[in-house]
Formats: C-alpha cells, structure tokens, sequence
C-alpha cells in the first residue's frame, strides 16, 4: 500500500497560496445509510460495518463506478478526533463477549476492514485514523492530486452506543481543567464564549432561535436526517425557547443529537468525474487549522482570532473571494459556533456582531441567504457529512425540494470546531 506522510498533506501553516490541484479533483458520488439513535448491539444489519458498506454501494452505485474502479479507501474508523474508532473512546475494551473477536466493522471501521469485506481488489491506497469528514475530504484530495489513487472512496462512519456517550477515563478532568470542566467537556466553555459575544454585541439567547429553527425545517427536506426519519414534526420557535437550559446562554436544542449513520463519497480525478453519472463538484482547495487556547478555557477573543485565520487561509487558497461564494455551510454541532464562522468569513458581507440581525432576515431556502440550506448537525443530528452532501447536490442541481432558489456555483464548508477545523470549497466549474 502507499502511504503518505502523516499531516504531510495538511494546508495548515500560512502562507497557504493557491492550492496546486485547484479544479483537477472532484466530488461525484455520495451514499448514505439509513440513520438510527443508536445501535442496539445485536442486531448485525445495523452495525456501524454494515452501515458503512451500505453507504459505499450506494455512493459507487451514485458515481456509475464499480468496486474494480476504486484504488483508495480514506475513513476514520469511528469518525473521532484524531483517527480514535468508537472502541477506543466510548467505553471500555472489550465490549463485546465472543464470538466477537474485534470491534472493526461493528463499533468502527477502518479502511482495511471495509477494502476486505467488500472485495476492493485494486486499492493502493489506505488510511484509517483521519479526522472529521472535511480532513477526510481534504486527505482524499490530495492523495488524487498527488497521484496515489485515482477513484477514492471516503466513507465517514459515525457510530452511537446506548449509554456510552463519553463515559470513559479520559473524560475525567484533573488538575487545572477541572475549573474549565465544571459541567462536562466543552459545554460550560461555549456557555461561557458566547455569554461573552452577547455582553461585547448586544444580543441573547433568544436571538438565535430563526437559525435553529430554520436548520430543523431545512433538515426535514434532506431524506438521511435523523428527524426526517424519526420525528419528522414541525420544530417551533416558542419550542426552541422553552428548551431546558444546560449551561448559561445554552440550552439543550443549541447541542446536536448523537447518532449512527454512514455515508461515503467518491473523490477522484477531473478526467474520469467526466465520464461519471453525476455532475463533477471540483475541489477548488482544502485547508486546515489548529489552535491552543491562551488560557484555561476558549475566550471571544481566541474564537474571533481562530476563525479569522481559518477564513483567510481558505480564501488564499481557494483564490475566491467573499462575495463570489454562493453556499455557506459552517458547522454547528454547538448553534453558536456558526456565529463565530459566518462572522469570520464575511458572507454576504455580516461582520463581528451582525450574525444576530443576520438571522432575523431572510435565511429560508428559497430566500437570498440560504446559511446551510442541508439543515447542519441541527436539523440532521450528529452526521456533519450533510455539511458535504447538501451543497455537492445544490452544485449538482438535484437537491430536490431543498435546491436553493439562488444560483449555485460555489460552497464553502467548515467545521468543525472554531479551535480546530478543515474546510473545504467546491464549484462547478474547475476554473
């Protein structure tokens, strides 16, 4: 197998400049499994495994490609921070009584599970311990680019066990963290970020319920989301309001909702997307960030830092400039992290403090500023992979009763945090 240097491939450190391979790989294919809360550690056609080979026939099956077409698998085998599969994480090991004799293909799955079980004779190329889907993205770019596979499968497994959500050793702080920590991990650290944004802006929690709102309405059109699937009811205003506060500024409906689902794209070459059943999404450039907090918890005044530089890198490298990007899809695993994002990257020319009023204008899709027309993690739950497949389909034309009524040839995507994140932009054209 060929394998690249590790963070070797990362567009992290400034200046980025035009990335060498603008417009010479592209997105084509997407697949996506059914999506459930959780597995119920029995019933094996429902396994993260048989999820991820689900969504990688459906993806081949999208791209007119078959299994003797694909020479690389890019995956992270639970879909974690830092390549960790769900195993290693979430509980401790072993999980499972015999016959069970590993956790690949039931709580993570690693490309070289997925190479096996599907019969992909032809992959020269493998990588499991990837991040999040955009540096999943980012890596199956450059490994095309590059020339170390042409046809690469990117499956994003996103597992989900009943009582396991970060209940392990790791989780418990110690030390000076555990003042940052009071409540849980992050939570109490975002409360604390945007009770800042709101004393130095002006604005509340309140203000943010037209986003949410509208991302669950967005998500109930995106067929793979958990709440078109499983509570497909109206989400209201008076319904975001009354949400039971969990942390101060936050409430239970500013936090997405874990879940177990699979998708998979299929990244290869500009000349052979061609010849593929789907339109080409060209890759115009892919970068990614990580920061370290000047103190015990995240402040505005880092997460304005960190986002700001994540905007420049992307639009040095992408060669776009802010009022040539069509689609906008920040991350919103917490709500308030699109704020930060959107502000950031100047979109539709908002600025520090404005994303507030921003919301409170027109946001719907059919309207002039469609912010994550998919819906995000808010309207889909915790799958981020709608951040990849819903502006691929609005370039694409075939969103179907979500296509935006704004003409789309570009979309800019990051997530997922504002401390560390990837992003991506795409269009319709290589140029």
């Amino acid at each position: 197998m060929t394998t690249i240097k590790e963070n070797g491939w990362e567009r992290s450190r400034d200046p980025v400049g035009i990335w060498e391979h603008r417009g010479k790989v592209a997105l084509v294919g997407r697949g996506h499994s059914d999506t459930d809360r959780r597995w119920d550690g029995e019933d094996l056609s429902k396994t993260l495994g048989a999820y991820t080979m689900r969504a990688a026939e459906l993806a081949m099956e999208d791209a007119g490609i078959t299994i003797d077409d694909v020479d690389g698998v890019v995956t992270s085998a639970g879909g974690q921070p830092n390549g960790q599969p769900l195993s290693d994480v979430w509980a401790p090991r072993p999980f499972f009584d015999p016959p069970y004799d590993s956790e690949d293909g039931l709580t993570s799955v690693t490309a070289e599970w997925l190479t096996q079980q599907m019969g992909l004779k032809n992959v020269k190329y493998t990588h499991s311990q990837g991040g999040p889907i955009w540096n999943l993205i980012g890596l199956a770019a450059q490994v095309v680019g590059d020339g170390l596979a042409s046809v690469v499968l990117v499956p994003y497994p996103n597992g989900n066990l009943p009582g396991r959500y970060h209940q392990t050793p790791g989780n418990k702080v110690g030390g000076p963290a555990q003042w940052a920590s009071t409540w849980g991990w992050g939570l109490s650290g975002q409360g604390f970020t945007f009770d800042q944004y709101c004393r130095k802006y002006g604005s509340d929690h309140d203000a943010m319920a037209p986003f949410v709102v509208q991302e669950r309405a967005n998500g109930l059109l995106w067929e793979p989301s958990y709440y078109a699937q499983h509570e497909p009811g109206e989400f209201t205003v008076e319904d975001y309001l009354n949400g039971r506060m969990i942390a101060k500024g936050l409430s239970i409906f500013d936090c997405d909702r874990p879940v177990l689902a699979a998708a998979c794209y299929v990244v290869t070459t500009a000349e052979k997307a061609k010849d593929m059943n789907q339109k080409p999404v060209y890759i115009l450039d892919h970068t990614e960030s990580a920061f370290q907090p000047r103190s015990l918890v995240q402040t505005l005044d880092d997460t304005e830092e960190w986002t700001d530089v994540q905007a420049q890198r992307a639009y040095a490298g992408s060669g776009l400039k802010p009022e040539e990007i069509d689609l906008f899809a920040p991350y919103d695993g917490f709500a308030v992290f699109t704020q930060y994002f959107l502000e950031a990257f100047g979109w539709r020319g908002v600025k520090r403090g404005e994303a507030h009023d921003f919301y409170a204008g027109d946001i719907s899709l059919k309207g002039p500023n469609p912010i994550n027309s998919g819906g995000g993690n808010m309207g889909s739950g915790r799958m981020r992979t709608v951040f990849i497949t819903d502006p691929m389909e609005q370039l694409q034309g075939r969103a179907g009763d979500r296509q935006v009524s704004i003409k789309a040839e570009t979309a800019v995507t990051i997530g997922v945090l504002p401390v560390a994140a990837g992003v991506l932009a795409m269009s319709t054209s290589p140029d």
